[in-house]
């Protein structure tokens, strides 16, 4: 048989790989600011760009499509052409993906710090943004599947399973959850509102990790360990049955994000129940990487590339394990909004895909540059190091959770709240978060060192861009159906694979939408509820620009507990008007759903002034740049139109006269303030702001209830 000769292109796994390792730096460094920041909130200098609000985003962004991202694509750049027994399809779409990605991540670096930001988790990043990401995306899949199509493989391999069902779905997800109309270059709205806007985006989110985090991670564990460890894989048919259950349940898991709360329950019971079979696939998983080292364990003990795998592979079976664990509604009653989703969330980055990127470079690099790993002696260190980071991090934020939530619910025998000031509860868990701190900071060493390790064995080496390689051409298939052997015969048929991956995916996601979005009865109304006015918009969005939704949520979920502490529990009618949502996920601060009227309108100019004057010992940061900056009312009218033609009910014509209406409230809420001795000026931020917390939850008070 005839070979062909080619070559791999190694300089495009060399720019993911050093992407990679300078996004990881940087990620984890943002990281850890924001961390100490939780507990020194000076340190954000009263600069608006570095307050955690703005940040948190940053830090989230920057780790899952910058560090992660980047080493997806590293380790499928390198896997693809190897398994495919090809070049990849295009340099050009390479190099295009490269630098677009690249150029992504800066614009996140650049705006989500300057408040550009649609508030929504894993998607804050803004409409040319997200235009930006489906173009280069688009090209990295053709570039991935013209590399499959000319492949010189017959089978294709089950790690290009998981990079097929990654592409697929990340489309879909990205482009639904995206549709947003915009209002300025750098504004939108989503055309999705409140309960709606909330089930889009935690199917996306959760989808996020499963199809971004996740799918992507197995595929590289399906090559790189058995690579490492020079074993095959334990079980073929484990891993069909691991594909296709895993890619199938996980999409419909998202709505057990947002368990008690205003959606339907319905909607949640199915996250609920999809999220707790999800064990079985992911625990597939997981078996099948760690059988795949039966009888390669005095290796593991040798080599720090099989520790760093097996404890990501462990990490993985961990959170995979909480995460449905977490889905029933008994146990999340607990652990919902509080710390302890944090430190889940953090055992699988750091865990899962942290350490099992750290073992692909370190395989990895060597191989580039044709040497031996420059130390073992420091990778040993990096990964103790970064272990004792990952416990130090999920133990504190765990204890933290569990007291946040206890301390919550905690009622005196006389039946009031033991812990009725929300500050207690946050001074009560100070300790943990320097313990997180800690904890982050350990796992930062480690990666300091292993760039050390990595660079010294990229000098000792000699890299060449080039790698010669030769092999057989594909031959055509000679009616491979009458093997009887169907799974085999869809490997070597990528476009009906993907047509069929494409087919599970959409099944859950039509079976959730089209209820919600086409049966009235799902989101009922209240005839109360009216429009936000135009210097009610303006402050939400100056609410949304800061970050408030990072660390107070908007929903008062139905426990005596909250109902006591917040007032009336949220109704899904109430934020039909809500272009985005604002739940939020996590409560570092207060929920504010019911704010509006609770205070008067000095309490809040002080209080965004400093903080500490009205609650003593907070560790929220000060907003003093929001009393001196004025109000810019030049988009008002595009914001009302936009709104309009997403299904707010403003009156024709109504944009015209928006910003006399916007002067007039804000005129009256400046006198009240100068009334009280506050130097207030109608024309600042701040009064808008005032605004838009004055009005929350207050619409169903007139009529409690009441709904047609």
């Amino acid at each position: 048989m005839q070979l062909e000769k080619f070559s791999y292109d190694n300089e495009i796994v060399r720019k993911f790989t050093l992407a990679t390792v300078i996004w990881g730096l940087v990620g984890m460094l943002v990281g850890i600011l924001i961390a100490t920041q939780l507990f020194v909130p000076a340190l954000n200098f009263n600069i608006p760009f570095l307050t955690f609000g703005r940040i948190r985003p940053l830090h989230t962004n920057a780790v899952i499509f910058a560090f992660v991202g980047n080493a997806i694509f590293m380790g499928i750049y390198y896997s693809l052409q190897r398994l495919c027994k090809a070049r990849m399809f295009s340099d050009l779409l390479s190099n295009i993906h490269f630098w677009g990605w690249q150029l992504i991540i800066v614009a996140a670096a650049i705006t989500l710090p300057m408040g550009i930001s649609t508030s929504k988790e894993y998607a804050e990043l803004e409409w040319p943004i997200d235009i930006a990401i489906a173009l280069v995306w688009i090209a990295f899949g053709m570039n991935m599947f013209g590399t499959i199509i000319k492949r010189r493989e017959k089978h294709m391999y089950v790690a290009i399973w998981f990079y097929i069902a990654t592409w697929v779905t990340v489309t879909v997800l990205h482009v639904v959850n995206s549709i947003e109309v915009p209002v300025t270059f750098l504004k939108s709205y989503p055309i999705y509102a409140g309960v709606q806007d909330a089930l889009v985006q935690w199917w996306y989110g959760h989808n996020a990790v499963a199809f971004f985090l996740t799918t992507p991670y197995l595929g590289l564990m399906y090559y790189y360990l058995p690579k490492a460890a020079n074993r095959p894989v334990y079980s073929y048919k484990l891993s069909i049955v691991h594909f296709w259950t895993l890619v199938f349940l996980y999409i419909w898991a998202g709505p057990h994000h947002l368990l008690y709360s205003a959606l339907p329950d319905w909607a949640q019971s199915l996250g609920t129940v999809f999220s707790i079979m999800l064990i079985a696939p992911s625990w597939g998983g997981m078996i099948n990487g760690l059988l795949t080292l039966r009888g390669a364990w005095d290796r593991v003990r040798e080599n720090p590339i099989l520790k760093f795998m097996v404890v990501a592979v462990t990490a993985y079976g961990m959170a995979t394990f909480e995460g449905p664990m977490l889905s029933l509604k008994n146990v999340n009653a607990i652990a919902h909004f509080t710390d302890w989703i944090i430190s889940h969330v953090h055992v699988g980055a750091l865990g899962w895909n942290g350490f099992l990127t750290f073992g692909i470079l370190y395989w990895l690099v060597p191989k580039l540059w044709k040497t031996n790993l420059y130390s073992k002696k420091l990778a040993n260190f990096h990964f103790w190091i970064g272990f004792l980071g990952i416990v130090f991090y999920a133990l504190s934020m765990w204890f933290a959770g569990i007291t946040q939530s206890l301390m919550w619910k905690q009622f005196t025998p006389l039946g009031v709240l033991q812990y009725p000031n929300f500050l207690e509860t946050v001074l009560q868990i100070v300790p943990m978060y320097i313990i997180r701190m800690i904890g982050g900071s350990l796992y930062f060493v480690g990666i300091i060192v292993m760039v050390y390790n990595l660079v010294k064995t990229a000098k000792q080496g000699s890299f060449a861009k080039e790698e010669p390689a030769e092999a057989p051409a594909l031959e055509k298939f000679k009616d491979p159906l009458k093997r009887g052997v169907i799974h085999r015969w869809l490997e070597g048929k990528p476009a009906i694979f993907l047509v069929l991956t494409l087919v599970v995916v959409l099944l859950a996601s039509v079976f959730e939408f089209v209820p919600m979005f086409l049966i009235k009865s799902n989101v009922p109304t209240i005839a109360s509820v009216r429009p936000y006015t135009p210097l009610e918009l303006q402050g939400r969005d100056i609410y949304i620009r800061e970050g408030c939704n990072n660390c107070h949520s908007q929903l008062v979920r139905p426990f005596r507990s909250e109902t006591e502490r917040y007032g009336e529990y949220s109704k899904a009618g109430e934020y039909v008007y809500d272009h985005p949502f604002l739940w939020g996920s996590k409560r570092t601060g207060p929920d504010l759903h019911r704010i509006g009227g609770k205070y008067p309108n000095l309490w809040h100019y002080l209080h965004m002034e400093n903080p500490s004057s009205m609650s003593p010992g907070s560790l929220m940061p000060s907003y003093p740049w929001l009393l001196t900056n004025d109000l810019d009312i030049s988009a008002t009218e595009s914001k009302i139109n936009v709104m309009r033609s997403i299904g707010v009910p403003y009156p024709e014509g109504f944009e015209k006269v928006a910003n006399d209406d916007l002067q007039k409230q804000a005129q009256i809420i400046a006198m009240d303030l100068q009334n009280t001795g506050a130097p207030a000026e109608p024309n600042k931020e701040i009064i808008a702001l005032i605004a838009y917390l004055q009005r929350l939850g207050t619409d169903i008070k007139a009529s409690g209830q009441a709904g047609k």
